[in-house]
C-alpha cells in the first residue's frame, strides 16, 4: 500500500466518531460506495442510514468506498494502489456485494472510475461467480436505472431500509451468483436488468424504443418501495466528522417525502407520499447527540412543512442548541424561525423561486408569491441576516424571453427590498438550467434549446450586471444537457457512456462519432403514451395523473398539496 494513501486513511479515521469496524472474519464484509469525494459523500444522510441497519445485522460489516480526490487519485494511480475501504483498508475487489448509492447523473461516471481504480470489472456480464455483485440505489436508480444496466447485478428501487435487509438475507441464503440474481428478481423493489430484453422498432428518425420484455418469470413491473413508519428506522448521522461540507454537523431526519406537488420536482414524486416524524422522538434524537456535535442539520425534503416545526425551533432555541435547515420555503418563515437561525451564527437566508414570473411560478405549481419574498427578506434583516440566496430554474416547459425579463425585475425588486429592510449584503442569485426528469409531468418535456439558454443566460447577465449588490452564478449548459440525456436515457444511451469512459472522451464526442447530436436528443420531446425506459418501474403515481398535471401545468392551474384521504396521484389508493 502507497505510504501517502495509508496515511491519507489513517487521517480520516482519526478524525471520525462512530465508524464502526469488526475483526477479520467476525461478519460478512460488505462494501458501500459513494461515487464522490470524501467531503460530499459523507454529507448524504442515506448512506449514514444504511451503514447504520447493515451494522447492526450483526452478520454484516460496512465498509465505505469514495471517489478519492485530485491528489489521492494521483497517487493511486502512481503507486498502482487498489481503491482501499476506510474502515479497514481491505481492497473494494475482495468485497462479494458492493451497494451503491447514486444521487446524481454526473456521479454516473465517477462510479465507473471508482470500479477501475478498485479492480472490479465494470460490466456485470464480465463478473464471474467470485466476483463482487454490484447493486445500484438511491434516487438516480428509482427513477431511471437504465443507463447503468450493463453495469449493475440488481437495482434498489425507492427506499432502501427494508430492500437492503431482504438483499443480504437472500445473498447469503443463496450459495451461487446466478441463484442469487434469480432470487434478487423476486422481491419487492430489486430489478435485476439481465431478466429484461430491450425492444426496439427501426422508425425513420433512428431506433425507437419499445420497451422492455421481462425473461425467465420475473415481474414485469417493479415496485417502488417505500417505508410508511419512519420511525422504526435510524434516522440521524452515524459518524461525525470535520471532513465535509457540514463540519462536526449532526443531521437529523425530520420528515420523508414532499406533498406540494411542484411540477418539475423528481424527489416529490419518487418519494411520495410526505412523511413526518413524531416531534418527541426528534427530539430525542437531539438529546442524544454525540458531545462533539457543533450544529444539528434538520433534513428533509420539507423541512419547513413539519406539522410542529415551530416547537422543535423553540426548543432548541430554549436550550441553546445552534442548527441550520435543509429546506426553508419563504411562506413558511416566521419570525421565530428566522430569529433562531440568526442567533445560531446564520447571516444568509437561502430561498428558492424557481421562476421569476409569477405565470411560470404557477405553471410549475410552486405557490411563492413575491411577497412572500419580500416579508422573507424583512424578517431577515430583523434578526440580523444580511444576505440573501435565491434558485432559479431557466428553460421550463412554456417559458418565454418575457418571463426571463420578468425574472430579472423581480430581482432587483427583492434587492430593493433588501435595502430598505435594512438587508446590506449580497443577494446571490444562483440559475440552473431545467432538467427534465422521469415520473414528473415534465417527463415527456424536451430540454430547451441550448442556443435559447444561452440567449436567456446573456438575458440576465446584461439585465443584473450594473447592481455590483447582485452576484449572478450560473451552471454549465454542457453539464445540463449530459444530464438531460442521462437522465431519460435508455441502455443504448448507458453503451455510449462505458464507450466514453473507456476510451476516455467526453460522452458528446462519442455520440458525435456515431452520428448522434447530443443537444438534438436532449432537446427531442417525448411522445405521450409511448413506452418510456422507466415504463417497468411503477412509482405509485399514476401516468394518467401526470399527464393531466402537464395540462395543468399549461393553463396555470394550482394543484393542492397532499391531504389525508387524497386519492389523485395514485400513491395513497395502492398503498398497502
Amino acid at each position: 500500500m502507497s505510504y501517502k494513501i495509508k496515511n491519507y486513511l489513517k487521517e480520516i479515521r482519526a478524525n471520525e466518531e462512530g465508524a464502526q469496524s469488526f475483526p477479520p472474519g467476525l461478519r460478512q464484509p460488505i462494501a458501500f460506495v459513494y461515487p464522490n469525494v470524501y467531503h460530499l459523500g459523507m454529507s448524504n444522510l442515506g448512506m449514514h442510514i444504511l451503514y447504520q441497519m447493515i451494522n447492526a445485522r450483526g452478520d454484516s460489516a460496512c465498509e465505505r468506498f469514495f471517489l478519492p480526490d485530485k491528489a489521492m487519485l494521483k497517487e493511486h494511480l502512481a503507486s498502482r494502489t487498489p481503491l482501499l475501504s476506510i474502515e479497514t483498508g481491505r481492497p473494494l475487489a475482495d468485497f462479494a456485494v458492493i451497494f451503491v448509492m447514486l444521487s446524481f447523473e454526473m456521479d454516473y461516471d465517477n462510479l465507473l472510475t471508482v470500479l477501475d481504480l478498485g479492480h472490479v470489472k465494470a460490466r456485470s456480464s464480465e463478473r464471474n461467480d467470485k466476483e463482487p455483485l454490484v447493486i445500484i440505489g438511491g434516487p438516480c436508480a428509482t427513477f431511471n436505472p437504465e443507463p447503468l444496466s450493463a453495469v449493475a447485478d440488481a437495482f434498489v428501487i425507492g427506499e432502501g431500509e427494508e430492500t437492503v435487509q431482504r438483499i443480504l438475507d437472500t445473498v447469503y441464503e443463496e450459495d451461487s451468483k446466478s441463484a442469487r440474481l434469480r432470487a434478487l428478481a423476486d422481491l419487492p423493489g430489486v430489478y435485476v436488468p439481465k431478466f429484461y430484453e430491450p425492444k426496439y422498432e427501426e422508425a425513420a428518425e433512428g431506433r425507437r424504443y419499445l420497451g422492455l420484455k421481462p425473461l425467465a418469470g420475473v415481474p414485469g413491473k417493479i415496485s417502488r418501495q417505500w417505508v410508511k413508519d419512519i420511525d422504526a428506522y435510524p434516522h440521524t448521522s452515524a459518524i461525525l466528522t470535520s471532513g465535509t461540507e457540514f463540519e462536526d454537523m449532526y443531521i437529523v431526519e425530520t420528515a420523508r417525502g414532499c406533498g406540494r406537488h411542484c411540477r418539475f420536482c423528481m424527489a416529490g414524486y419518487c418519494f411520495r407520499k410526505p412523511r413526518n416524524r413524531a416531534l418527541e422522538n426528534i427530539i430525542a434524537d437531539i438529546k442524544a447527540r454525540p458531545q462533539r456535535t457543533r450544529k444539528i442539520g434538520l433534513m428533509g425534503a420539507a423541512v419547513s412543512d413539519h406539522p410542529e416545526i415551530d416547537e422543535l425551533v423553540a426548543f432548541l432555541s430554549e436550550n441553546n442548541i445552534s442548527f441550520s435547515m435543509a429546506s426553508l420555503r419563504a411562506d413558511r418563515l416566521n419570525e421565530g424561525i428566522a430569529k433562531a437561525l440568526a442567533s445560531c451564527g446564520s447571516r444568509t437566508l437561502t430561498v428558492a423561486p424557481e421562476a421569476g414570473s409569477e405565470r411560470m411560478r404557477a405553471a410549475i405549481n410552486k405557490g411563492i408569491t413575491e411577497e412572500h419574498i419580500y416579508e422573507a427578506c424583512e424578517l431577515a434583516a430583523a434578526a440580523g441576516m444580511q444576505n440573501i440566496k435565491m434558485y432559479y430554474m431557466i428553460g421550463l416547459p412554456g417559458e418565454e424571453d418575457e418571463d426571463i425579463r420578468e425574472t430579472v425585475e423581480m430581482i432587483l425588486r427583492v434587492r430593493k427590498k433588501m435595502d430598505e429592510a435594512g438587508n446590506k449584503g449580497e443577494l446571490v442569485v444562483s440559475v440552473n438550467g431545467f432538467v427534465p426528469k422521469p415520473f414528473t409531468p415534465y417527463q415527456w418535456a424536451p430540454l430547451c434549446s441550448v442556443r435559447t439558454l444561452k440567449q436567456r443566460f446573456k438575458m440576465l447577465n446584461e439585465g443584473l450586471k450594473k447592481n455590483r449588490k447582485i452576484k449572478l452564478i450560473t451552471e454549465s449548459l454542457k453539464e445540463t444537457v449530459v444530464q438531460s440525456i442521462l437522465a431519460r436515457g435508455d441502455r443504448t444511451m448507458g453503451e455510449y457512456l462505458l464507450e466514453a469512459h473507456q476510451s476516455n472522451v467526453p460522452l458528446k464526442q462519442v455520440l458525435k462519432q456515431h452520428g448522434l447530436d447530443a443537444e438534438r436528443i436532449a432537446e427531442t420531446p417525448l411522445e405521450l403514451g409511448s413506452a418510456l425506459p422507466w415504463s417497468h418501474l411503477d412509482m405509485g403515481v399514476s401516468e394518467k395523473y401526470l399527464a393531466a398535471e402537464l395540462e395543468r401545468s399549461k393553463a396555470g392551474k394550482f394543484t393542492p398539496m397532499c391531504f389525508d384521504g387524497c386519492q389523485r396521484c395514485g400513491v395513497c389508493s395502492t398503498a398497502k
